[in-house]
């Protein structure tokens, strides 16, 4: 959730009103409707706003309530609010006002959902609070410290602070929300600077303990659009009377064991809130009191950025059944499994699920399947340029949709590897504690210690085994001044927990990797059955659009590749039924033709390697897939770059789909490739929630995910972005030199080793005596390069290596220690 520079600044009237559930809805009907992937594309959700986020999902009253949110808009939008029924029939509420909300809370005592600026009694009657009583980007609700039973709060994204009276629904002001202090007209890009509190952009409210805690998870000004590692955010506490910063880290969802109902025991029950900082995911818990605060891996960075924007609502909740408790914590694209009792004594039993690609808004159980509240498609785009997408537009309308899964799924989607640290290059106290990191639930555990201090220092690693705040001592590491090394854990060295202190002050890095390798998946053919391999003489292409100006369709650019070359056999749209139709308006095939083609020279495929220079001038090395890959790559017949999900791109390079954070998070130096495919994919693109592919062998049927126009002349595939990982494990092989001239100390490229499976090396020169090679390890992606090995290759040889399983790093690189021609070749399998 975003500033949008064109804020919308419409007010809404509409006052607090009780209609009649009957005459206050339009209906899509459910009635064979196709999915894919648990996407129903006639669920799809359409706004007139610069993105069109999914807020909240509640059951409640026998159906699905759903709220969206545009970036930006305090004071209402053309979002809507959706009741959903058991069979899928969607319903537009006439009582929508839109606004920018995610705030939930079932009250009890008054037998009300409140979801956004609404209210919703069990006969499915809707009432709303007009944003000219109650101004702001609802942001979350939480019970009331001293009239539960009556009244309820609301806070806003910019610090606004209501109490509504659970019957009138008449708001108390108790702080203004910042949008009506500064009387602004227009959004600045990264919001205000906070009135009260650390921050710019508020995300969570809780109540318990006889406080409301309330989450902040951005900052204001031009330093917090470029760069992820500056102090941004706030964990705040108000106890009716004060404000009180807890915490000066950037801070998400904030919660407990009652989740939208509130604590059952407010007095007594543990509030959890969920953040990050440039090292980690950060959870902390308050119980009797106080705060404690633990460290966990991210799976992925690309929702990093000091703005906040990029990290869209992750969520603690309990999907389980009543009596089975079952908490589904989202966090940094890892689903994670969270113990209904944790606190600071009994902090055991946080386990890694699986990755996942898609941005999720909120989440739930619902008929026996999670439904998943999604932010798919933004039009506006945001920051989320750079050069190697070519210029291309964003969709012309924003869209989200909802995911529906059974309970399982979040076990069954990417590989859990997870890496966070708790210091980077950063000066540690004599004998004072790091926070504790979780150690348990991965099978391979290593991590990178350095000193990077100029005397030696002792450090000794403790582990809490079962989580309840005893600790042993687990090893102790010398380490000489400016010395580093990698540690591998083994398995019977256990612990839910693990810290470490230094025994003398230094300066220090210290950054666990954990991986699963047993995760790595083998390609799903039924589901990808009919996409044209890399080795087609010709197959059906096509450019992807997702249409504006509330067409809600899917352009399509079509064609024939043939001997290299793309020709155009016609213009079709994907309609909301997924029948491709062919259509005559050659305006739209020709914005398609000139906004939407593939650009040469984007990257340089070279013997040894892909070379990247991103958008600050970094050099990145990845993998080569099929030799065929470069022929589609040179030739402009496959697209490289595109955001697919809101604010982070999908990179297909040289036959891999990689996810890609956006600059402001850190761009290229924290990539994760998910899957190698090496098929002639010719586009791809968001529409109604749905991945869209074009690259089709040519056909004359409907083959599983396939959608063929009725004349047989146009083409795609669709399903869900979380597909991906079902095309199996991410493989490849090159490196940073194949017989390239190397200088003695000069470091080589950055080439990616991070997230794969069974890695070896080889490495040979061209000169007549022995050259030792040392290779550089750097785990983090802005921390610094750690020495991992030396090897000496003898003349006229090639030593060759294999990693172990323990190794994980996010980068390698290589230094010989003489001029030399070299090649250093690793093989991912």
């Amino acid at each position: 959730m975003k500033t949008n520079t064109m804020w919308n600044m419409r007010l809404f009237f509409f006052g607090i009103a009780a209609l009649s559930a009957a005459s206050c809805y339009s209906q899509v009907n459910s009635a064979a409707k196709p999915s894919f992937s648990g996407i129903y594309p006639h669920l799809a959700m359409y706004n007139s706003e610069g993105e069109c986020g999914t807020g909240a999902v509640v059951p409640w009253a026998d159906r699905l309530w759903v709220i969206t949110y545009g970036p930006h808009l305090p004071f209402g939008s053309s979002d809507k609010l959706y009741e959903i029924t058991p069979g899928l029939a969607q319903a537009v509420r006439a009582e929508s006002i839109g606004g920018t909300p995610a705030n939930r809370m079932i009250h009890s005592e008054s037998n009300q959902l409140f979801i956004g600026p609404y209210a919703i009694d069990p006969k499915r009657n809707v009432r709303t609070i007009s944003y000219n009583k109650m101004p702001g980007r609802h942001t979350g609700n939480a019970r009331h410290l001293t009239d539960p039973k009556k009244r309820i709060y609301f806070g806003t994204m910019e610090e606004g602070f209501y109490e509504v009276d659970t019957e009138t629904l008449e708001p108390t002001l108790l702080y203004e929300d910042g949008n009506v202090t500064s009387k602004k007209q227009k959004g600045s890009e990264a919001g205000g600077p906070a009135a009260r509190l650390y921050g710019a952009h508020g995300k969570g409210l809780y109540s318990g303990q006889g406080v409301v805690v309330y989450t902040n998870n951005g900052e204001s000004g031009k330093a917090a659009l470029e760069q992820f590692d500056i102090e941004a955010g706030s964990l705040s506490e108000w106890d009716g009377k004060n404000w009180k910063t807890v915490r000066r880290n950037q801070f998400v969802e904030v919660t407990g064991p009652g989740g939208i109902h509130g604590n059952s025991n407010p007095a007594t029950d543990p509030i959890w809130a969920t953040g990050w900082d440039h090292k980690s995911v950060l959870l902390g818990v308050r119980d009797s009191g106080k705060w404690s605060f633990y460290r966990l891996p991210k799976a992925s960075h690309s929702y990093d950025g000091a703005h906040g924007w990029n990290t869209e609502w992750p969520r603690i909740r309990n999907v389980g059944t009543p009596g089975k408790p079952d908490y589904l914590m989202t966090m940094h694209g890892l689903f994670w499994k969270f113990p209904a009792g944790f606190s600071s004594g009994n902090a055991a039993g946080i386990r890694p699920r699986s990755a996942y690609l898609k941005v999720i808004g909120d989440y739930t159980r619902w008929n026996n399947q999670l439904v998943f509240g999604c932010d798919d498609s933004a039009q506006k785009e945001f920051l989320n340029k750079r050069k190697i997408k070519g210029g291309i537009e964003g969709p012309g309308q924003s869209n989200s949709n909802l995911w529906f899964t059974t309970p399982s799924k979040p076990d069954q989607l990417g590989p859990n590897t997870a890496e966070g640290a708790v210091w980077i290059s950063e000066q540690v106290t004599a004998g004072q504690f790091s926070e504790p990191f979780l150690f348990a639930g991965w099978d391979h555990r290593s991590a990178w210690l350095a000193n990077e201090g100029p005397s030696e220092t002792e450090f000794v690693f403790e582990t809490d085994r079962n989580g309840n705040n005893q600790w042993t001592e687990l090893q102790r590491v010398t380490l000489a001044g400016q010395k580093d090394l990698q540690l591998v854990f083994s398995a019977a060295q256990k612990g839910e927990w693990i810290r470490v202190r230094p025994l003398q002050a230094t300066k220090a890095t210290l950054h666990f990797s954990y991986t699963d390798t047993s995760r790595f998946k083998t390609k799903n053919t039924t589901l990808f059955r009919g996409l044209a391999e890399t080795g087609a003489k010709t197959y059906q292409g096509g450019l992807l659009y997702g249409l504006g100006d509330n067409r809600r369709a899917l352009g399509l650019l079509a064609g024939k590749i043939l001997d290299g070359k793309f020709s155009e056999s016609g213009y079709y749209e994907l309609d909301e039924s997924m029948k491709l139709v062919k259509k005559d308006d050659p305006e739209t095939a020709t914005f398609i033709r000139n906004k939407f083609a593939i650009p040469l020279n984007l990257v340089s495929v070279e013997a040894s390697s892909v070379l990247v220079i991103d958008d600050k001038g970094r050099r990145w090395r990845l993998p080569l897939g099929a030799q065929a890959m470069s022929t589609l790559t040179d030739q402009a017949l496959t697209r490289l770059c595109r955001e697919v999900a809101t604010e982070r791109d999908l990179l297909n390079l040289h036959g891999t789909f990689y996810e890609l954070p956006a600059e402001n998070a850190d761009g290229f130096a924290k990539i994760r490739p998910v899957a190698t495919h090496n098929l002639a994919i010719h586009d791809y693109a968001s529409y109604r929630g749905l991945l869209v592919l074009t690259g089709i062998e040519n056909s004359s049927q409907n083959t599983g995910r396939i959608i063929r126009s009725n004349d047989g002349n146009a083409s795609v595939w669709a399903g869900t972005i979380d597909d991906l990982w079902e095309l199996g494990k991410p493989k490849g092989e090159g490196g940073p030199w194949k017989d390239s001239p190397v200088k003695a100390g000069e470091a080589s490229d950055p080439y990616l080793i991070g997230f794969y499976d069974k890695k070896s090396l080889r490495l040979s020169h061209n000169l007549p005596e022995t050259v030792t090679f040392r290779i550089e390890a750097e785990p983090i992606g802005h921390g610094p390069w750690l020495r991992y090995r030396e090897i000496t290759v003898k003349q006229g040889e090639t030593a060759e290596f294999s990693f172990p399983a323990g190794f994980q790093s996010r980068w390698v690189r290589f230094v010989a220690d003489r001029d030399c021609t070299a090649t250093a070749w690793l093989s991912y399998r």
